[in-house]
C-alpha cells in the first residue's frame, strides 16, 4: 500500500469492482463534523440524539458518500478520475461502532465518451444502509504514485477535560467562597458561572457599588447574593482572609486585583492563613497531545525555592492529587538533564527529594528525578535514554525547578500546543483560586472545582491534613 495506481479505460471491464472497510469512530464524527461545519446535533449531541428518532448519535449521511468517493478516487477508476454525478439513497442509519463495507461496481462503461458508470453501495451487518450510482469520466494513462502521507490529526474538544474534573463534583455540597474584589465582569462572571455548577456558593467582597457596575455591566443580577461591604481592594483581600479565619468562608477566589494584594493578606504572620506548610500553586493542565491531567508546580508562588519548601510543593501536589482521585500520583522532579551534576544543582535537590520520599518524608506518590522534560512526559524519550521506573514518561506532575521554568513551561502548553489550564493555591489553612485577569471563564470553573475537590477530600480525610508527611 506504499503506492496508488489506477485502472485505465481500456482495464476497466463491466463488473469489476472494489471495496473498503471502515469502523465509524466518535473522532469520525467529528472530524467530520469540524470539516464540514455540519453541527446537526444528531450527530455531535448525544443528549439530543438519545430523544431523536434513532435514539443514538449517527454518522453523518454523507461519510459514506466521502468512502465513495475514496474508493474511486484512489482505486477504481483511481487517479485520474473526473467526478460528474453521484446519486445516494439513504437506507438505514451509521452508528459509533458499526463496521461498514464500501463497494463499488462498474455497471457500464462508455468507449468514445470515457465514462463509466458504477453502481455504489455501503452495507453494515443490519444490511444495506446507503445505495446510489456514479457517474465518472475515467483516466486514459497510467498513473503510478507514492501514496501521500497525511497530515497527523490529534482531536481535542476545548474544555473536554474541565467538564470531566466538574463531572466529579456532581455529588458534593458547593464551598462557601469568598471571592476577592469582584468588580469586573470577567471575575464577577467566573464566580457565577462557578455558583451556577454548584461548585461554590460565592460571598462577595469589595465596594457595592463598583459590583453593581460589574453585574450590570456583565448582565448579572445580585439579588440573592450576599456582599460583604468594603471601601476598596485592600480591605477586600483583609476581610476575606478575616472570613477564613472565623470559619465564614472555604476558600478564596481572586476577583480584580493584583495576586501580591491577596497573597499579602494571606501570608501576613498574624492575621494571615500560614499553616505549617509552604503554600505553593498548581496548574492542572488539559493537554491535547498527553492523555490524562498533568499537573505542573509550582509557578506563580516560589520564585527560588529551596530544598524544604520544594518538599513542599511536592506534598501540596500529591495532595491535590488525591483529591482528584489520582491514588499514586507519579512526581517528576524537573531538571535540565537526568543524571545528578553538582553544577546544577536543581538535579541534586532531585535526587534529594527522591530520597526523602525513600525515607518516608514524603508520602503519598511515587517521585523520581532529576529527569528532563522529554523523558518526564514521553515514554518513547525515556525508553531511548534507558530510564525506567514508574515515573519517566508518564508523570502526573512536573515540579519545576524555579518559577521561572515553571511558568514557562505552562504557557508554552497553553499557547503553542492549546493546552487548556487551572490552578488553585494549596498550604494555606484553605484553597485560593489564582486565577489570571487573562484566564477565560471555563477556566476559572475548572479552578473552583479543583477547589471543591480538595475541600470536600480534606473534610473526609483525617485531621492535620495540612501538616508535614
Amino acid at each position: 500500500m506504499q503506492y496508488i495506481e489506477n485502472r485505465t479505460l481500456d482495464e476497466i471491464r463491466p463488473g469489476d469492482s472494489a471495496e473498503l472497510t471502515r469502523t465509524l469512530t466518535t473522532e469520525d464524527i467529528d472530524l467530520f463534523a469540524a470539516m464540514s461545519g455540519d453541527v446537526n446535533p444528531a450527530h455531535v449531541d448525544p443528549d439530543y440524539a438519545r430523544d431523536d428518532v434513532f435514539h443514538k448519535v449517527v454518522a453523518h449521511g454523507m461519510w459514506g458518500g466521502a468512502l465513495i468517493s475514496n474508493l474511486l478516487g484512489t482505486e477504481l477508476p483511481g487517479p485520474g478520475t473526473i467526478y460528474k454525478t453521484q446519486s445516494l439513497e439513504f437506507l438505514r442509519p451509521v452508528g459509533v461502532g458499526d463496521t461498514v463495507t464500501v463497494r463499488v461496481t462498474v455497471r457500464e462503461k462508455d468507449e468514445e465518451r470515457s465514462e463509466v458508470i458504477l453502481d455504489c453501495e455501503c452495507s453494515t451487518d443490519a444490511g444495506q444502509v446507503i445505495t446510489g450510482e456514479a457517474r465518472v469520466i475515467a483516466p486514459r494513462e497510467k498513473v503510478r504514485r507514492p501514496r501521500a502521507a497525511l497530515p497527523e490529526i490529534r482531536m481535542h474538544r476545548a474544555g473536554a477535560g474541565y467538564e470531566a474534573l466538574i463531572e466529579r463534583t456532581a455529588a458534593l455540597d458547593p464551598i462557601r467562597t469568598a471571592v476577592v474584589h469582584p468588580c469586573d465582569a470577567t471575575s464577577l462572571e467566573g464566580a457565577f458561572a462557578a455558583r451556577d455548577r454548584g461548585l461554590i456558593e460565592p460571598i462577595l467582597v469589595g465596594p457595592p457599588a463598583r459590583i453593581a457596575e460589574a453585574a450590570e455591566e456583565a448582565g448579572l443580577q445580585l439579588s440573592g447574593v450576599e456582599i460583604v461591604a468594603v471601601p476598596h481592594s485592600h480591605a477586600a483581600a483583609e476581610r476575606a482572609v478575616e472570613m477564613v479565619r472565623e470559619g465564614a468562608a472555604e476558600a478564596l477566589m481572586k476577583g480584580a486585583l493584583h495576586t501580591d494584594e491577596v497573597m499579602a493578606a494571606v501570608v501576613d504572620a498574624r492575621t494571615g492563613l500560614r499553616t505549617e506548610r509552604r503554600m505553593s500553586h498548581i496548574f492542572v493542565m488539559d493537554v491535547p497531545s498527553y492523555p490524562k491531567p498533568l499537573l505542573i508546580t509550582d509557578a506563580a508562588i516560589n520564585i527560588f525555592p529551596d530544598l524544604e519548601t520544594k518538599a513542599d510543593i511536592v506534598r501540596n501536589a500529591v495532595g491535590l492529587c488525591h483529591a482528584l482521585g489520582i491514588d499514586r500520583p507519579k512526581v517528576a522532579i524537573l531538571s535540565a538533564v537526568e543524571t545528578v551534576n553538582h553544577k546544577i544543582p536543581s538535579t541534586v535537590e532531585a535526587a534529594a527529594l527522591c530520597k526523602m520520599a525513600d525515607r518516608g518524608q514524603i508520602k503519598g506518590g511515587d517521585l523520581d528525578g532529576p529527569l528532563a522534560f522529554d523523558n518526564a512526559i514521553s515514554i518513547a524519550a525515556a525508553e531511548t535514554k534507558g530510564i525506567d521506573g514508574p515515573v519517566a514518561g508518564q508523570a502526573d506532575v512536573l515540579v519545576a525547578p524555579d518559577l521561572e521554568a515553571g511558568n514557562m513551561i505552562a504557557k508554552q502548553l497553553s499557547y503553542l500546543a492549546g493546552a487548556d489550564s487551572s490552578g488553585i493555591v494549596l498550604g494555606a489553612r484553605v484553597p485560593i483560586m489564582l486565577t489570571s485577569r487573562a484566564d477565560g471563564i471555563m477556566s476559572r470553573v475548572a479552578s473552583a472545582a479543583l477547589a471543591q475537590l480538595y475541600v470536600r477530600h480534606r473534610d473526609n480525610a483525617a485531621p492535620g491534613t495540612l501538616k508535614k508527611t
